[in-house]
């Protein structure tokens, strides 16, 4: 009897051990519509049917997978303008995701495209901060949470959208933005209340805020980001994948328990994975196999996902050759000794007046941007892409004015040297003079934004392209600033796009004067 009472309790222990759950949490984010490879350095990495095939690999050799989005799929490419979304929502259908977060870019065209996405999507469109009630179109297809059983095991997953969306994005009157931490702890409550003890929250608000939201929201277990478009985990030494701002995860711990915050840079150009154990009470033990997997070439296309992209290629031939504006005069990139450019300068007007809704007040791009003129007369896109051909995206960065002075100062140190004047273009109201003759550091005579001159202790936002954002050119001090910083996802193009087609012509504005050369 003794025996068989010690054997009984031997089980009821080790049922106890096991009681731990394993969690494989795939994911993605800031896809963007690059649903073919990214050109990053010499190299391409990422597209739907590489993804597609990593999936079907851990979902087989993984325990309990589950696949997330943490939001923006609308905006980035020529699939965008051509299916609005519903392209990668076929591909995503396709792979399987579980849930998606709802980006700012899903609201670029109003509130309609997210609905007809969601009304096919398989998976839920999460939001626990957005008040969709009073929108037709979203209303049934907009959810604060959403339970997955996965293993056995009932999974919550909360949605939450950047509070910046109002101001970056098109929501329109019929969404509502609430308080994003009453929001939080409302969809943690209800989850607790349905017996969940593990929640993963799909967020689409940025490293940063993330990490506040970890320290802050008691019953998160998991974050898996977005918006920010952070790459995490080690330096690979490949451009753009260099000097992560943290480690994958990123571990907070907060009143309750640790935070494992996660996020897999943009355009699907590395996949997220990440093994996370759970005790019995939902809290995460430890975690493994968490490194973002590069989505190279060394990766083969899976054949369904494959044909499917081959498919929707066909009619982006066509949209190439549309029509969308008329050159009233030939536009040249061409800057010479004078340091302006009437191509220059349309393209960083576009710049400024796409980011003027984030309080962007200057705009500045690299010569190298602009690769090629365009014909007085009709403009196709085609012609748009061969002059914006990087799919360069559009980032709003806070610079204080001496950070500011010090990149304009850099933009002098290689005037002259191949028949050009500085290496930047600026907006419409900035006034930069440069005496070359001057010692480096001394080269800006005079710089002023709106009128009035710069003033190195005040803080200025301002709207550049990812590759100067990001330390391209040599603009180390864009890089490596501290204050404010939202790369939009949108691209230079899209926004040159708009641009020109209300575009009148007229002189080349004098931004830029060069004296003792």
């Amino acid at each position: 009897m003794k025996k068989s009472l010690l054997l009984i309790a031997g089980l009821g222990i080790f049922g106890f051990a096991h009681a731990d759950f394993t969690l494989t949490v795939l994911h993605t984010n800031d896809l963007h519509a690059h649903i073919e490879p990214s050109k990053v350095g010499q190299s391409m990495f990422g597209g739907y049917a590489k993804q597609a095939t990593l999936i079907q690999k851990y979902r087989t050799s993984d325990p309990n997978p589950i696949l997330l989005n943490g939001g923006d799929t609308f905006q980035g490419t020529l699939y965008f303008n051509q299916y609005t979304g519903l392209a990668d929502l076929a591909a995503m259908n396709v792979m399987g995701y579980e849930g998606m977060a709802v980006g700012n870019h899903e609201f670029d065209l109003g509130p309609k495209p997210l609905g007809e996405f969601g009304k096919h999507a398989i998976f839920p469109l999460l939001s626990c901060n957005l008040d969709v009630s009073g929108d037709e179109d979203l209303k049934s297809v907009v959810k604060p949470y959403a339970i997955k059983q996965v293993g056995g095991q009932k999974i919550g997953l909360i949605g939450a959208t950047t509070p910046d969306l109002p101001s970056i994005s098109s929501p329109g009157p019929t969404v509502k933005m609430l308080d994003l931490y009453q929001s939080l702890d409302k969809a943690v409550a209800a989850l607790r209340s349905e017996g969940v003890n593990k929640i993963i929250l799909l967020s689409h608000l940025g490293y940063g805020l993330e990490q506040e939201v970890a320290k802050k929201v008691p019953g998160l277990d998991v974050i898996v980001g977005g918006h920010s478009h952070t790459y995490l985990g080690k330096s690979t030494g490949i451009q753009g994948f260099a000097n992560p701002p943290g480690p994958y995860p990123t571990v907070v711990e907060n009143s309750e328990s640790k935070v494992l915050l996660v996020s897999a840079w943009e355009w699907g150009k590395v996949f997220g994975r990440i093994k996370v154990e759970f005790d019995d009470a939902g809290k995460v033990k430890s975690w493994s196999d968490n490194q973002p997997i590069l989505v190279d070439d060394g990766i083969p296309d899976d054949p369904v996902v494959g044909s499917m992209i081959a498919a929707f290629q066909k009619p982006i031939a066509e949209l190439k050759k549309t029509v969308v504006a008329t050159a009233p005069v030939a536009l040249t990139r061409d800057n010479g000794s004078s340091g302006n450019s009437r191509l220059g300068n349309i393209f960083t007007d576009s710049m400024l007046a796409y980011g003027a809704k984030s309080g962007a007040v200057v705009a500045i791009m690299n010569n190298g941007g602009v690769r090629a003129n365009i014909d007085q007369g009709p403009i196709t896109f085609d012609e748009v892409i061969q002059t914006a051909p990087f799919g360069n995206t559009l980032v709003v960065v806070d610079l204080t004015g001496a950070e500011l002075l010090s990149a304009f100062e850099y933009a002098a140190s290689k005037a002259g040297a191949d028949g050009y004047g500085v290496t930047i273009h600026v907006s419409k109201g900035t006034t930069i003079r440069y005496d070359l003759s001057q010692p480096v550091g001394k080269r800006v005579l005079l710089a002023s934004i709106g009128g009035i001159p710069l003033d190195q202790r005040n803080t200025y936002r301002v709207i550049t392209n990812n590759f100067v954002a990001g330390g391209g050119d040599g603009f180390a001090m864009i890089r490596d600033a501290k204050g404010y910083r939202l790369d939009t996802g949108t691209l230079d193009r899209d926004a040159l796009v708009e641009f020109l087609k209300t575009y009148q012509g007229g002189d080349v504005d004098k931004r830029i004067e060069i004296v003792g050369k």
